[in-house]
């Protein structure tokens, strides 16, 4: 009776408290990226100056990694903040691919390296696999569109939705690959460089 009092008591407190489940909130971090591409986008790589925290990009542009800033800013994650802080502590730990002396938070989380290593140094990293079923929506993919297995080259980055193809056998990813925010059937289409699943 007890146990099943204590059951009742932790379902009352997470109700009221607003507390979520870890598959609630990727299901709608999945779908604040389908509602992304549900808004037309001109892809626009441009280096912008933006405001700091809560900075973004005009909202009718982007890349493929403005979608998924945008996406968990809908549940109130700032990646431009994680990412900024995590670098100025720890720049070391971070990419040298632009040769950048210090952090920049107009810029830097809006690279895919840079999200691969923060994701990395949050212990989101996950298995990488020719196997649908192990990608799950919320879950982040990054790829290099050159074939190769490393960050250098053109990168990639898309999150798994969570509307599966017309076949049912592989979540459709949301993404911008340079015509604009789309949902397409494009998991295995490139070389998968990383796997993630980051939040609560």
């Amino acid at each position: 009776m007890k146990k099943i009092s204590f059951y009742f008591f932790t379902f009352f407190i997470c109700s009221a408290f607003g507390f979520q489940s870890s598959g609630d909130f990727f299901q709608k971090l999945a779908t604040q990226a389908v509602a992304q591409t549900k808004i037309e986008v001109s892809y626009d790589p441009a280096y912008v100056r933006i405001k700091y925290p809560g900075g973004d990009v005009p909202a009718n542009t982007g890349v493929c990694t403005d979608v998924v800033i945008r996406a968990y800013r809908g549940l109130n994650i700032d990646l431009q903040k994680e990412v900024h802080e995590d670098m100025v502590k720890n720049f070391g730990a971070y990419p040298k691919l632009w040769k950048l002396k210090a952090p920049d938070s107009n810029i830097d989380h809006r690279r895919v390296p840079n999200l691969m290593t923060f994701f990395k140094r949050k212990n989101a990293e996950l298995k990488i696999s020719d196997n649908a079923s192990d990608y799950l929506p919320g879950d982040l993919v990054t790829w290099n569109l050159q074939g190769h297995k490393s960050m250098s080259g053109i990168t990639h980055i898309g999150m798994v939705s969570n509307v599966k193809n017309s076949d049912g056998s592989v979540y459709l990813i949301a993404h911008n690959i340079g015509s604009g925010n789309k949902l397409e059937d494009v998991l295995f289409n490139y070389t998968i460089i990383g796997h993630y699943r980051y939040g609560k």
